[in-house]
């Protein structure tokens, strides 16, 4: 966290899984983020849910008078869990526009413990970063252990010459 405390970062991209978690460490560390956000002055950038890690991080942003910026495509904003009480909500066509407006908004991204789609979120700004797409700071947080087995996979990757050392 003191990384994120000493820099100029406006804007932080939070992927987030859409439940709880079944540990409380999940929920605690969404709540945490989420105030260490608004205390910083920065501005939230996140899926735009109002359950699960999506929600409770949003909710804490709220909570501490902070500024949240919710990306959602149209179809999860009619069927789906649209955070009611967001600053801003862009409403994108489909998910691949929202991914990119998430990315066009945001400073840096930090990924909360979720599931596939989280994931996905988080691989594709890494690889981006990869490819020279953008140089944003990028991280886990790694509530209750939940990605070392992520950072096990990675530091594979790089061990079996798959991935270059400098790109994780």
């Amino acid at each position: 966290m003191s990384e994120f405390a000493s820099s100029l970062w406006k804007r932080i991209c939070v992927f987030a899984g859409s439940q709880p978690g079944n540990a409380p460490e999940f929920q605690a560390a969404a709540v945490e983020l989420g105030r260490k956000i608004a205390e910083n002055h920065w501005s939230l950038v996140y899926g735009a849910g109002s359950v699960g890690l999506m929600g409770l991080i949003a909710d804490a942003v709220l909570q501490a008078d902070g500024e949240v910026i919710g990306v959602i495509p149209e179809f999860l904003a009619t069927k789906e869990l649209l955070h009611p009480g967001l600053t801003q909500v862009h409403i994108t066509e489909d998910m691949h526009t929202r991914k990119a407006k998430m990315a066009e908004l945001s400073d840096a991204f930090i990924a909360l413990p979720g599931g596939l789609g989280t994931f996905e979120e988080f691989f594709e700004v890494m690889t981006w970063a990869q490819l020279g797409v953008h140089s944003k700071p990028i991280g886990l947080l790694n509530a209750n252990r939940f990605y070392d087995p992520v950072v096990n996979l990675i530091d594979h990757a790089v061990e079996t010459g798959f991935v270059r050392k400098e790109h994780p």
